[in-house]
C-alpha cells in the first residue's frame, strides 16, 4: 500500500462518517469556472478506503483498499478561455494524465519498466493499478458536438485501461502477521505499543 508523508488516515465506522470524509476531501478540492465547464476540475482526488476484516474464528486478517480517483479533465486552452494560473493548472494536469497514459501503456504492454515515479499522480496510484489490483475506469463526456474532439480522446484514453491486465486476489494474513504489522506500524508512526503486543 502507498504511504504518503503528511496525508490524513481517518477512520469511519459508518456509511455515514464515510460520507462527511469524502464530503471533507470534496470541500478541499481546488474548481474554477471556464467557457467548457462551469465547474471545472483545476486537481484531481484521490480518495483510498482500506478494509479490514478479521475472521473471529480463525484470527485470519483479510485487508483490501478500494481507491477512488477523479481525474481532472485534459483540456484545450483554445476552447476554455482560461486565465494565466488555469492555463498553468491545465498544463500540470495534462502532465499529470500524459505520465498516467504512459504507465497504462507500460501495464497493458506488460514492460518490464513501468514509469510510476514519473508524476505524483503515478506515484499515488501505484497500487490502484499495477500488481493485485482490478482497475476501472469510468469516463465522463459531453453530448456536444461541439467537443467531440474531446469525447473521442477521453475514450481512446480510457480503453486502453482494459488492456491491464493483473492479477487480482485476496491479501490475507494470519493473526500472527497481522499482530506484527501492527507493530511496525506504530513504531513507524513514533508510538510506544504495548508488552502485549510484543
Amino acid at each position: 500500500m502507498v504511504v504518503i508523508s503528511g496525508s490524513e488516515v481517518k477512520d469511519a465506522k459508518s456509511a455515514t462518517e464515510l460520507l462527511d470524509i469524502f464530503n471533507h476531501g470534496s470541500k478541499n478540492r481546488h474548481v474554477a469556472s471556464t467557457k467548457m465547464n462551469a465547474e471545472s476540475s483545476r486537481s484531481h482526488l484521490i480518495v483510498g478506503i482500506v478494509i479490514s476484516s478479521t475472521n473471529l474464528a480463525t484470527g485470519t486478517v483479510v485487508q483490501g483498499k478500494l481507491s477512488l480517483v477523479d481525474l481532472a479533465g485534459s483540456e484545450r486552452a483554445s476552447k476554455t478561455g482560461a486565465t494565466p494560473e488555469q492555463l498553468k493548472e491545465a498544463q500540470s494536469i495534462n502532465k499529470s494524465l500524459s505520465a498516467l497514459g504512459d504507465v497504462i501503456s507500460a501495464l497493458s504492454t506488460q514492460q518490464s519498466h513501468v514509469p510510476y515515479r514519473n508524476n505524483k499522480l503515478t506515484m499515488l496510484m501505484q497500487d490502484s493499478l499495477g500488481g493485485n489490483a482490478k482497475t476501472l475506469m469510468f469516463v465522463n463526456i459531453s453530448p456536444a458536438d461541439y467537443n467531440c474532439d474531446e469525447t473521442i480522446v477521453s475514450l481512446t484514453y480510457a480503453s486502453r485501461v482494459k488492456l491491464i491486465t493483473n492479477d487480482a486476489s485476496k491479501n490475507a494474513d494470519n493473526k500472527e502477521i497481522a499482530r506484527l504489522k501492527a507493530i511496525i506500524s506504530k513504531l513507524k508512526k513514533g508510538e510506544a505499543f504495548d508488552e502485549e503486543d510484543a
